[in-house]
């Protein structure tokens, strides 16, 4: 039942305002990959990301789609705490201490990413942590590092997406129509060095951001 609704969901609501209100412009979707375990890394300025990146896989790969979410925002009652798992798919990491989930304390708070990705899932990240300024690009968290450290054969893909934040800022909750691009860049994966992988993530990420026909970061 909750793969049904969250199909409906994608399907009704996700694709038709990602397709049609903000008219995504995807480069090298083919680059996209189908099949987990997968890392999907993105830049991070609008709520609008996880949603129009859910929509760019097929309804028959949803159930695998996995975003990264904060606890403390998706997780603000029983109620939301359900929606965001079970119709966003949401796998909520507790930020603060105080707000990890019952029973958790002694875990790694990224414990539910490991078991997403033994699974199977394609695991949506969010290196910056958080939500930056529209069009700015924020100095990557070295989280993804540890991440790609402990699972080193599943690939790490870049995706840059630009417009989402100028759509729907943060701190915003007014949309408004704006046309977004997305790079999709070719996979990565571990290369034995936290400052190594690093450097290479962020290299993929200018390589994207040099695509685009205007200025990527004012």
């Amino acid at each position: 039942m909750t793969r049904l609704l969250r199909a409906l969901f994608v399907l009704l609501i996700v694709k038709p305002i990602s397709l049609i209100v903000l008219g995504i412009n995807i480069r090298n979707r083919e680059r996209l990959p189908l099949k987990g375990p997968a890392i999907l890394v993105a830049n991070h300025n609008s709520h609008l990301d996880t949603f129009v990146l859910v929509s760019l896989f097929p309804l028959s790969r949803l159930h695998h789609i996995r975003p990264v979410a904060a606890a403390d925002y998706f997780c603000r009652g029983p109620v939301m705490t359900w929606i965001s798992k079970n119709i966003f798919g949401v796998i909520p990491i507790a930020r603060k201490k105080e707000t990890r989930l019952e029973g958790s304390e002694a875990e790694d708070p990224m414990q539910p990413v490991y078991d997403a990705l033994q699974r199977g899932s394609i695991v949506i990240f969010y290196p910056e942590g958080t939500r930056g300024e529209p069009e700015r690009l924020a100095k990557f968290k070295s989280g993804i590092a540890y991440l790609s450290k402990k699972f080193p054969e599943v690939p790490i893909v870049p995706c840059f997406l630009h417009g989402l934040g100028k759509a729907l800022p943060k701190g915003e909750a007014i949309l408004v129509p704006f046309f977004c691009d997305i790079f999709v860049g070719e996979p990565i994966r571990w290369n034995g060095e936290k400052e190594r992988f690093m450097n290479s993530l962020e290299s993929s990420f200018n390589e994207l951001t040099s695509q685009l026909k205007l200025p990527a970061w004012d």
